[in-house]
This record gives structure tokens, C-alpha cells and sequence, in this order.
């Protein structure tokens, strides 16, 4: 076992042992000059090292060395004697998440979706770069801080470079945490790191995996049961969060969800996570807002302000300089009261637009239906989801208007020309009802808060 008193480098002084493995022991340390920057050094017995292992270290001091990210923990160099290679990374005081969910038992959605965005953001530029993680887990994630800490992704070991499609077949990971594919089939891809963030999530939210077990023979037997997994009787989470959950927890991987979905899903919501640029797309909008609600172009208008305070709202829960909350919160309520005040004088013009139709006379695509019984139908659901968008059963409205979309799309390539034009024209119509429905429902979930940020935040702090 590597002691303290056996590693010695030119440039720092090791002060104490933060915790050891099968090939290396991990210590924290300081730069001798300057600033004195606390680290971490990875020190690995070079004899203890097998072929395979001295792969696996070469293949994460590469991609270490390619990808830098604020939530993938940094090499800062690398040294070699005789005897030790050492790895000298960022160090990171809040410990690992491991350790956190154990001393937080279940953490709150609020949480969970943060770290969650923060782990996706990492896992996309990991994905741009083609490589696969093939060991996530609570140990390998770490936390910058012991208040509001950030994600760090750690320990490459396992990482292979594996494009969409690319198939791999040698057994890498944790078994808690590993895909059934890798148990139960011969090849895999990786989607193998999709089903581990959706372990890593549900351990999160109900405090332990759903395989966990005392042995490795019964992990593989829970695996190999084929049993889906279920959320926990009367688990308390919301249908947005579920959903993520559920379809990251896809047993057959070509059911699983994919990444671009991932980084999209409304739970995930990477386009919008607070940084300097939201703040620039956020303002940008609301500007373009303004000036159609100026013009009087009243639909235009909800919809730019409901995108920038998407973007918005963000950055106010995210920002802790009190001045610059008091001023953000201010501008965001005003355009939140606006858009609310555009969307009930919207929704009245609707409703004398549905009894309009109903005592209108035939137009010239309503005469398209009667020679196409199948427009007909999609006739009926847009009647229908008028009615329902005007009821505030906004989801009900939008899943109806695409069914209607879903009908009228493919049948523009069986009708004559002139008519595909009047078809192409009313499914427009359609689309911007839709994107008019979106925008209601975003706003159903926008809530400005009134309590000013504070330093530690709620449960978001490692005891």
C-alpha cells in the first residue's frame, strides 16, 4: 500500500490520504508557490499496474487531456518516476455524490434536476467527442464544494471512444449501475451510459438503486429477471421527472431513450440552464416581444415572451448577487404579467373564432374534406382542440392538434396540386395554434420567486 511519505514531487507537499483503489491512492496536496492551489494527486504503482490497466490509464489521461469542461474534473499535469505515476487533478472538497445522497437519504426533485443538468452537460461534450463513460456511478461524480456544490465527472478508466451505433463487447463498469445489455447480450453502445444517469437519478430521488443487493449474484439475478423497473409505491416526484426516469430505465436499449432526446427532455432542459448566454437569448427575445406587441401582433408577441422568459426564469433562481435578483425580478415579472394579460385576451378571441365555425359556411378546404372522408376526421380534431385549448386542457389540445397534423401531413402527396397548396396552408394554421398551445402551457409552469437568494442553498449543502 502506497504511504504518504513515499511520494514526493518537485512542486507540491502531500498533506493527507483521501481514499484509495485496486491501482491507485489518492491524495490531496498543495503547490509550493504561488497561490498555493490545493489539489488532488492520483498515485498508481507502476507495478501494480496489468496490461489492461495501463490501457485504461492512458485512455483517461487522453481524453482528460482533450476534453475540458466545467463539470468534468480537470488534469492539471501529469508526472512519472521510477516507481509512481501521478495524475495531479483538480481537487474537489464536497467529497463525492455517493457520500451525499447517504447523508441527505432522498434529495429533493429541485436538487436532483440541478445535478442532473449539470451530469447531461458534461455527458454532451463527452458525446461530441464520441466517447463513452461505461462506469457512472455515485463514486465517480464529484462535488466542487460542501455548499451548493457543483457535479464533477470523474474517473476515466472505462471510457471508450464509441460514435452512435458503434458497438463495444467487453465488460466495463459497475454491476449496480450497469445496463442489462452488457450482462445479457454480447454487444452494446453507448446508451449503456443512458441507463446508468437513470440508476444514478432514481438512487438521487428514493435513496437507494433499484437492483441494490447485498451480492453481485443477486444484482445479476434482479438483471436477468427482466422484470421493468417501477417508481416506488406512492413516490412523490413529478410527471416530467417520471417520465425522464422511466424511459432512461428502458430495459431493451433501442426503446431507451437517446441522447439528443436526453439533453432536450423537459426535465433536462439543457437549451435553458442558467449561464451568461441564456441571459443574452433570454433579453434578446423579450426584445422581439416588445416590439410585436407594439405593432400589435398579439400571437407573436405571447409566443417571443414566452421563449425568453423561458429563458429568463432560470437565471433569477440561479442568481445570488441580491441587487441584480431585485433587478432581473422585477423585469420578469412585468413581462410575465404581460404575456398573462396577451394570453386571456387571446384565448377570448379564440373562442368567437370556434363559434365562428360552427355556423360557417363551406370553405375551400372544407370542400377537400368531402371528397377525403380521412380529412374529415382531422376537421373534427381541430374543431376538438379548440375547444380544449379554450377549456385550459392544454395538453389534451396539443397531443389533438398533432393527430390532426399526424392525418393531414402524409396526405398532401395523394392530392392534386391546388389542393396540396390549401392543405399546406391550413396545417400552417395548425402549427401556429400548436406553438400558441405550447406557449400556454410553459407559462402554466413559470413562477417568479418572491424570496431573495440566500447563501446556502435548502437542503444543498453537505452536513
Amino acid at each position: 500500500m502506497a504511504q504518504l511519505y513515499e511520494h514526493k514531487l518537485p512542486d507540491y507537499i502531500f498533506t493527507e490520504k483521501l481514499g484509495q483503489g485496486t491501482y491507485a491512492t489518492v491524495f490531496k496536496a498543495y503547490h509550493k508557490t504561488g497561490a498555493r492551489r490545493v489539489v488532488a494527486i492520483k498515485c498508481i504503482s507502476k507495478s501494480s499496474l496489468t496490461k489492461t490497466a495501463t490501457e485504461n490509464l492512458l485512455t483517461e489521461i487522453a481524453i482528460l487531456k482533450k476534453i475540458k469542461n466545467e463539470h468534468i474534473v480537470e488534469l492539471i499535469d501529469f508526472q512519472w518516476n521510477q516507481q509512481f505515476i501521478y495524475l495531479i487533478m483538480e481537487y474537489c472538497a464536497g467529497g463525492d455524490l455517493h457520500r451525499f445522497i447517504r447523508v441527505n437519504k432522498r434529495l429533493r426533485e429541485s436538487i436532483v434536476r440541478k445535478f442532473l443538468q449539470q451530469l447531461a452537460k458534461a455527458l454532451r461534450v463527452l458525446h461530441q467527442h464520441n466517447i463513452a463513460h461505461m462506469d457512472l456511478k455515485p463514486q465517480n461524480i464529484l462535488l466542487s464544494s460542501v455548499r451548493n456544490p457543483s457535479l464533477k465527472l470523474a474517473d476515466f478508466g472505462f471510457a471508450q471512444y464509441l460514435r452512435s451505433g458503434d458497438l463495444a463487447s467487453s465488460l466495463r463498469g459497475s454491476p449496480l449501475y450497469m445496463a442489462p445489455e452488457m450482462l445479457l447480450s454480447d454487444q452494446y453502445d453507448n446508451k449503456v451510459d443512458l441507463w446508468s444517469v437513470g440508476i444514478i437519478m432514481y438512487e438521487c430521488l428514493f435513496g437507494s438503486a433499484p437492483y441494490a443487493s447485498p451480492t453481485f449474484e443477486e444484482v445479476a439475478a434482479k438483471i436477468r429477471a427482466d422484470k421493468p423497473i417501477q417508481l416506488p409505491q406512492g413516490a412523490s416526484v413529478s410527471d416530467c421527472c417520471a417520465d425522464l426516469l422511466l424511459k432512461l430505465l428502458q430495459r431493451n436499449p433501442e426503446k431507451r431513450i437517446g441522447f439528443e432526446e436526453f439533453f432536450a427532455h423537459p426535465f433536462v432542459d439543457l437549451e435553458h440552464i442558467p449561464s451568461a448566454e441564456t441571459l443574452q437569448k433570454g433579453a434578446s427575445l423579450i426584445q422581439q416581444a416588445v416590439a410585436k406587441d407594439s405593432q400589435g401582433c398579439l400571437r407573436e408577441a405571447l409566443h417571443l415572451y414566452c421563449q425568453g422568459l423561458q429563458y429568463l426564469l432560470p437565471v433569477l433562481q440561479n442568481e445570488t448577487d441580491l441587487e441584480k435578483w431585485k433587478s432581473l425580478q422585477a423585469k420578469v415579472s412585468e413581462y410575465l404579467q404581460r404575456a398573462e394579460t396577451l394570453k386571456s385576451t387571446l384565448k377570448s378571441r379564440e373562442a368567437i373564432v370556434i363559434e365562428d365555425d360552427r355556423h360557417g359556411g363551406g370553405t375551400e378546404f372544407e370542400d377537400i374534406c368531402d371528397r377525403y372522408p380521412p380529412l374529415q376526421s382531422a376537421l373534427l380534431l381541430v374543431n376538438s382542440a379548440k375547444k380544449l385549448a379554450v377549456a385550459n386542457r392544454l395538453k389534451d389540445a396539443l397531443k389533438t392538434y398533432q393527430d390532426a397534423l399526424d392525418i393531414v401531413i402524409p396526405f398532401m402527396n395523394k392530392c392534386r396540386p391546388d389542393e396540396k397548396e390549401v392543405l399546406r396552408a391550413e396545417a400552417e394554421k395548425w402549427l401556429e395554434a400548436a406553438e400558441l398551445v405550447k406557449s400556454y402551457m410553459a407559462m402554466q409552469t413559470m413562477e417568479v420567486g418572491r424570496t431573495a437568494p440566500v447563501k446556502s442553498e435548502q437542503s444543498c449543502t453537505i452536513q
